[in-house]
This record gives structure tokens, sequence and C-alpha cells, in this order.
């Protein structure tokens, strides 16, 4: 099994970017890089990471608000922000969103190695027990990454859409999706045509759930939907 640790990297600064995402990649970390946080939250939708960096300034989506968004949908991954600002009320927003570490440009690689090791050592000592990407649905396996959903030996591939929407419930199980969250996030725009269809593969995931009478996927009038299980 692969258990090499897989980093999703935000930075718009060009030279910077590919600097960090060499030195990573030398030092043994799987790494993707991204120039802007929009195109960031949907490689995070589509693929499974261990550990986030984020640079906070970024164009189409900051950093802070990319980590809430990220946090909507996995509220444990570690999270360090870069960011060539030095100030004190920046330090405490990263914080408060729930940054595991923040380091200011210029920077030690060294230095951020070092601190990637530490928060995933504290975070666990075993990659697969933060290895995240397999999800139990009552009677039900689903496997993010291969977007697959599995009983009893039936498998049934998801599409990438149906994946994403079910990957979004499941990390919200028991609780409110709200819709317009949901169409932003996969389909970039709430508008009406979207909307529809959403609604499609709502029914479509129905369908695929519909051997466990205890998992329901239930609308919540006004506001979007809940995976009951």
């Amino acid at each position: 099994m692969d258990t090499k640790i897989k980093i999703l990297l935000a930075e718009d600064d060009e030279n910077l970017g590919l600097l960090l995402k060499e030195y990573l990649i030398a030092k043994g970390f799987d790494t993707d890089l991204y120039p802007d946080g929009e195109m960031a939250y949907h490689g995070f939708m589509r693929n499974h990471y261990h550990l986030c960096l984020l640079d906070v300034m970024m164009p189409k989506k900051d950093g802070f608000t990319l980590a809430k968004d990220i946090r909507m949908v996995n509220a444990d991954i570690p999270i360090i922000f870069l960011t060539a600002k030095n100030l004190k009320e920046d330090v405490i927003a990263g914080f408060k969103i729930g940054a595991d570490d923040y380091m200011t440009k210029p920077f030690s690689m060294e230095e951020l190695i070092f601190r990637i090791e530490a928060i995933l050592r504290r975070v666990s000592g075993d990659v697969q027990t933060i290895d995240q990407n397999i999800f139990k649905i009552g009677i039900y396996s689903f496997d993010v990454l291969k977007q697959i959903l599995s009983h009893d030996n039936v498998e049934v591939k998801l599409t990438t859409k149906e994946s994403e929407l079910l990957r979004l419930l499941v990390s919200n199980a028991n609780k409110v999706l709200e819709r317009n969250y949901a169409l932003k996030a996969i389909w970039i725009d709430d508008n009406y045509f979207n909307a529809r269809s959403m609604d499609v593969y709502i029914t479509k995931l129905r369908k695929h759930l519909k051997d466990d009478p205890n998992v329901e996927i239930i609308n919540v009038h006004g506001k979007g939907y809940k995976l009951i299980m």
C-alpha cells in the first residue's frame, strides 16, 4: 500500500510555487501545485490530501476563504498558511480559522519541512489513520479516490459529480448540507440550471444507497440536504 504523504500547495507566485513543489517532491512528498484559491479548492475536491500549504494572498479565492471551504469538507486536515505579511491580526485570523501553523515569507525550506513533519506526527503517528479517503455509509463503503460505492462485493462506479456530492454529504453526515454551498463548491455557480442538475444527482445517489433502509438523503426545506445514517 502506498503511504506517501500527499500535499496540496496553493501559491500564486509562480517561481516560489515551482521551487516549493520541487523541494517538497525531493523530500518525498507527493505535491500538487495550484496557482489560485479556486483551482486549489476544486483540486481538493477531486483528490485526497494529507496536508494543505496555503498562501494567504491569492486571486479568485484567498487563503483564509479557501481554508474555511476546506474545513467544511474535512475538519481535521492540517493547514499551514504561507504569507508575506507579518501582521498580528493575520496570524490571529489564521489560527481562528483553524491553522495548524503559520510561516512568514521569506522562510527556510528546511524549517518548512520540519514543521510539516512535526504536524503530521502530532496529527497521527500512522499515515493510514489520517488517510480519510474511505468512508462507511451504513452497509456501504465509499472510496473517494476511486469514486466507487460498494457493498456485498457489488461495486458502483460513481461519476465525478456524484462522488463530489456524496463526499460533501458524508463529510456533513446527520447535519444540513446547505444547497447554495454545495452548488458553489461543485458547480461554481448556484444558478437555476445547476440547481436542477444537482437535484438529478441527489436522485441518483438515493438510488445507489437504496439497499440500506437506515441510510437516507432527505430534503431540508429552504436549506438543503441531510444524509442520515
